[in-house]
């Protein structure tokens, strides 16, 4: 069963724990700054985590930027609590391997 959609309030109030995200219409997205291969790894390990938590992200990798855009696709591509989970992650991988916000 998928998941249920966030209301308006409850995105913005998870977004405030967020610093850095921003909401595009129903997904959550971030952009980081590295060297094109660093983003290449952090992708990888981004890809590994969406795995063990079985949610994924889409990834957008430009010279020395890597994009995050996350949305709940099971339910109607409309935002969950698994979005923002997985947003903490991200931040938390990205921290680790010296990325910085674009």
């Amino acid at each position: 069963m998928a998941p249920e959609p966030l209301t308006d309030d409850e995105i913005a109030a998870r977004l405030a724990d967020l610093p850095g995200w921003e909401r595009t219409g129903n997904a959550i997205t971030r952009t980081y700054r590295h060297s094109y291969h660093e983003t290449v790894h952090l992708a990888i390990y981004v890809a590994a985590k969406a795995r063990e938590i079985s949610h994924h992200p889409d990834i957008h990798i430009t010279w020395q930027r890597i994009r995050f855009d996350i949305t709940t696709h099971d339910a109607g591509h409309r935002l969950t609590t698994k979005d923002f989970e997985l947003a903490h992650h991200i931040d938390a991988i990205a921290a680790g391997h010296g990325a910085e916000p674009a």
